[in-house]
């Protein structure tokens, strides 16, 4: 993985946005990696896109009852650029280990490309689905993905595999 080709590719505002949302999280002690267009270019199909999505451990949240709010300091804006907090809860415990110990490139904290490719499986949007072509017509490797999506939402099996199998054709 390496995230100084996104970085280099991605607009000065959205670099700029990441790295401070990312110092800053820090500085708050909430556990958090890079999701989302960003990742995706870290894990190797560079492409480009306009906002940061970090996902972030339950605490940047607070829970009174069945209200959930942000924590004082958190949601972080940084100019323009719209930063999206996704929370393990709405993917499901699976992805908590990953927040636990992410990828560094760059100085950044990256999802797996497992937790990446389940997110993007589970929002079942067309520009996923492409990220997960392009990331298999890059060359990563579908083994381990299937594997986790086995152990962790067989019913997300047979959309991966149709994603594989156009990748494949596609490569040609």
């Amino acid at each position: 993985m390496d995230m100084k080709e996104i970085l280099d590719f991605i607009a000065p505002t959205v670099r700029t946005a990441a790295l401070e949302a990312h110092r800053r999280l820090s500085d708050l002690g909430i556990r958090h990696a890079v999701i989302g267009g960003i990742a995706v270019g870290a894990h190797g199909h560079v492409r480009e896109t306009t906002d940061v999505d970090f996902l972030v451990g339950d605490e940047a949240f607070e829970h009174h009852g069945t209200l959930v709010m942000f924590r004082p300091g958190v949601p972080i804006q940084v100019g323009t650029v719209r930063i999206d907090y996704l929370s393990p809860a709405k993917l499901g415990t699976a992805v908590e280990p990953c927040l636990d110990a992410p990828i560094a490139s760059e100085g950044l904290p990256v999802v797996s490309i497992e937790v990446l490719v389940y997110s993007k499986l589970v929002a079942r949007r067309m520009q996923d689905q492409a990220d997960i072509v392009g990331l298999i017509k890059k060359g990563v490797d579908p083994t381990p993905i299937r594997k986790w999506i086995e152990d962790h939402a067989a019913d997300l099996l047979p959309l991966f595999a149709r994603l594989c199998e156009q990748a494949e054709s596609e490569r040609g």
